[in-house]
């Protein structure tokens, strides 16, 4: 009889949480997202410092300043300080990370031909942390799996359980930690990342032939793994296209007001 009505509250617990857990996308799409943030900012810092020991770190100065350049200028369009990483991989990747934190492979910048390219792609990856995709991600499991032990565990990730909902924590990288994002939220960090970019001086026109080139090198012997949950390369660059006149507003906008990066491979 107790179980009954512990499990009874659970179910009542759990729908309330869902009823009190709708957001709005920057797009203004409905969300279900009912993960703490603080939360989310704490998986995200762990599964960096995580990808830091594991992985080889850059040393090479023009390509740390490089990145740092155009990620610095984006990032002062959202506001707080972000850690900006460059990894020794060879792999056509980058991401973003609840807490603040972006990686980027040498082999993406190996592939750009200049800032704007890289700065779509930077773009694309903190417009999934501002939709807080990786929150409704894991809100929309653990509600699949009505897990509350694993919600109690993301307050102790030190646990088996709490590992584990770190795992699903997920940015669109090959590692195993982090999952790719669904093709609504790939969709949809395309348009934020656009427009971000715009905002920050960057010129908006040059996603367009960015992800034809990875298009290009997906078809080659080497995956990318980027764009393995992506829209087709057609639509997406469809999209892009019927979004570009108003990034490029925003552009304009940008350089009257003195945003004018210069940021050197």
């Amino acid at each position: 009889m107790m179980i009954d009505q512990c499990l009874k509250l659970l179910y009542v617990t759990l729908f309330v949480s869902f009823l009190t857990a709708c957001a709005t996308s920057p797009l203004g799409r409905t969300q279900l997202a009912f993960m703490p943030d603080a939360e989310l900012d704490s998986m995200g810092l762990q599964a960096f410092e995580n990808l830091k020991r594991e992985k080889p770190i850059s040393r090479n100065i023009e390509y740390n300043q490089f990145v740092s350049c155009i990620a610095s200028a984006i990032a002062r369009e959202v506001g707080g300080e972000w850690e900006v990483v460059v990894f020794e991989d060879a792999s056509l990747n980058a991401f973003a990370l609840p807490g603040r934190k972006i990686g980027v492979h040498t082999g993406l910048i190996d592939l750009v031909d200049n800032q704007d390219q890289l700065a779509a792609v930077i773009g694309h990856e903190i417009g999934h942390v501002l939709a807080r995709h990786s929150n409704e991600r894991m809100s929309q499991q653990l509600g699949a799996q009505a897990g509350i032990a694993l919600i109690q565990a993301v307050a102790a990730p030190q646990t088996a359980m709490g590992q584990t909902a770190v795992s699903l924590l997920g940015i669109g990288a090959e590692y195993g930690i982090i999952m790719p994002f669904s093709r609504l939220h790939e969709s949809e960090a395309d348009m934020i990342g656009l427009d971000l970019m715009a905002k920050a001086g960057f010129n908006p026109a040059e996603s367009i032939p960015l992800w034809l080139k990875m298009a290009q090198a997906s078809q080659g012997n080497q995956p990318v793994e980027f764009l393995s949950t992506h829209p087709s390369h057609a639509s997406r660059i469809q999209d892009l296209q019927a979004r570009l006149a108003q990034a490029q507003q925003l552009q304009q906008q940008a350089k009257a007001a003195g945003k004018n990066p210069r940021c050197v491979k």
